[in-house]
């Protein structure tokens, strides 16, 4: 066996486990690595990033389109902490990721060198940090192993982030090692008792709900969880953020459960006699901070399913907790024989009325009509448009009335952060488009823009469009609304000023327009879609519309009111 140093062996390693791009910033500490990336080329590429944070969040989307864990390289340090709000977002959305970090070399470790951080301590799990698993190789002879066990990790039970720690030295220490062979998906079931207990609850019920969700949705299981639907006739809402796991076109779509919520369907949830969850971990967001479904002990009977066995009873106290994996739950529930008839008909008809009623908008002030142009977008936009956004107000046109084609139909269109991450869009985009070749259309504002906008830069790059609606309103819009909401006419600190979008999207590589009245919106959306390169279209939004609901100063009106 020909030796290699430790950093062609660690690429070499990625290419077994299947893995085809990698996201990063490039730092010293691992020059081996990087030599290892233009060695191997051919069969995988290093998507050169602006900002760690960005970096991270490409992984991210790469591993919830995949499925497989995204990889994320960055340098000791500064490069790691700043790659941190990635990898949190990795660990609170269950999304797979790998991340290697550049170490001090073995020699200097625990004297505080240069940009060094105890990576147990900051990512560990232990310590109640962002990650599943954090090692540091200090045997080149073990890099195989260590890079197996973390895909391994990675993808079973509750997916998320595994940090590794490369020293400097290891890299580039000569071994004639092998890497292992790619780890293999894991598709697991609950036991044939547990299915009778589930189809024993469910006969029962009255006012049924299913909440579809979580990591690890192939489409295959997403057919099998629409044919469970159907035959069963039963309402499937879908968690926060994995509004893609169930096909919104559905007539037995019941909405989604999660930030600015119809209220129609929050009092569905709680009427709901039996909740089956299939996949989400039940955070606050989907539980409307634990009020929905209350913890510990819910007001419904509860039915989770759930890919870790960790994680069923942490938070809610089930009546029946199984244990499987998407693929594995959602074969069995569409095997699962049905009564002859049910008395929940008419309460699926229901939700699902509630769901098209709750897609007619409020007038709004202003000469832009956001649910307009959320519909002109949907009407031109190919139906696997891989749709992305961050974290803020502006999210919400997309919530409540893009409509997402499920996982069923063959991929996966939603890339969101639970986390809550502001940033992520722009970036998640990029990847999507790097790594997937479909249409982007990234939904941002004007402070979320600003945090990891410069990864357009990235896009041009690497040949990669993408076409990003930014909402300019001139403030933190979700903050400010909470600010008139606790303490009214008291604004402080959440004014933005003082940037040129379109100019900002030309010194990237992009085209940028402006608009200011809702027809302008379609010629420019068509123009970007005939353009080689991406776009940018700001939207001059009035401070007003702060939600799709209603108005900035109802909101003041009704807290004075109060006060």
């Amino acid at each position: 066996m020909t030796q290699q140093i430790g950093g062609h062996l660690l690429v070499e390693c990625l290419v077994a486990q299947g893995v085809t791009h990698v996201f990063g910033v490039p730092g010293e500490s691992y020059l081996a690595a990087l030599d290892g990336f233009h060695a191997y080329r051919e069969q995988i590429e290093f998507v050169t990033c602006r900002q760690e944070g960005g970096a991270a969040f490409m992984a991210d989307a790469m591993g919830k389109l995949t499925g497989r864990p995204g990889v994320l390289f960055v340098t000791r340090g500064p490069g790691a902490t700043n790659a941190s709000i990635g990898i949190h977002t990795a660990f609170q959305d269950s999304t797979p990721m790998v991340v290697f970090v550049g170490d001090v070399a073995s020699d200097q470790r625990d004297r505080e060198a240069f940009q060094e951080v105890d990576y147990r301590v900051f990512f560990g799990p232990s310590t109640g940090g962002m990650a599943k698993r954090v090692e540091r190789i200090d045997d080149v002879r073990r890099l195989p192993e260590y890079v197996a066990r973390a895909f391994a990790t990675a993808l079973h039970g509750r997916p998320g982030p595994v940090v590794l720690a490369l020293p400097e030295d290891m890299l580039t220490q000569l071994v004639d090692a092998a890497p292992l062979p790619r780890v293999p998906d894991v598709n697991y079931q609950f036991d044939p008792q547990s299915l009778l207990d589930l189809h024993g609850q469910l006969s029962k019920a009255q006012r049924p709900m299913v909440i579809a969700g979580g990591p690890g949705w192939t489409p295959a299981a997403a057919q099998a969880l629409q044919a469970f639907a159907e035959r069963w006739q039963l309402p499937v809402a879908n968690a926060f953020r994995f509004q893609d796991t169930f096909d919104n076109h559905h007539p037995q779509y019941a909405g989604d459960v999660g930030i600015a919520l119809n209220p129609k369907l929050a009092q569905r949830v709680r009427e709901a006699d039996l909740l089956l969850v299939v996949g989400p971990r039940l955070g606050e967001m989907t539980t409307g901070g634990y009020t929905l479904i209350q913890a510990p002990r819910p007001a419904q009977k509860l039915i989770h399913i759930h890919p870790s066995p960790e994680e069923l009873g942490r938070v809610y106290q089930a009546d029946l907790q199984l244990c499987a994996s998407m693929p594995g739950a959602a074969a069995l529930l569409a095997a699962l024989e049905p009564p002859a008839s049910v008395p929940w008909r008419a309460w699926t008809e229901a939700a699902q009325a509630d769901y098209q009623a709750n897609l007619v908008p409020q007038k709004l002030p202003g000469s832009i009509d956001m649910a307009a142009i959320v519909a002109t977008a949907q009407q031109h936009l190919p139906a696997d448009t891989v749709v992305t956004n961050g974290a803020g107000n502006f999210a919400t046109w997309v919530h409540r009335f893009w409509r997402f084609h499920g996982i069923a139909k063959g991929s996966k269109t939603q890339l969101a952060p639970t986390s809550g991450a502001m940033g992520y869009g722009v970036p998640a985009g990029v990847a999507a488009a790097i790594g997937a070749g479909r249409v982007v259309f990234n939904i941002t504002g004007d402070g979320d823009f600003l945090m990891n906008g410069q990864e357009l830069a990235t896009a041009s790059q690497h040949g990669a469009r993408t076409i990003v609606v930014l909402l300019n309103n001139g403030m933190y819009g979700t903050i400010r609304m909470h600010q008139e909401r606790e303490y009214p006419r008291r604004a402080s600190g959440t004014a933005i000023a003082g940037a040129d979008f379109v100019l900002l999207a030309q010194g990237y590589g992009y085209h940028g327009v402006r608009i200011t009245r809702t027809e302008e919106f379609e010629p420019a959306l068509l123009a970007a879609l005939e353009r080689p390169n991406g776009t940018l279209i700001e939207i001059v939004l009035d401070p007003e519309v702060i939600t799709t609901r209603g108005t900035l100063s109802a909101i003041t009106e009704q807290a004075l009111k109060r006060s």
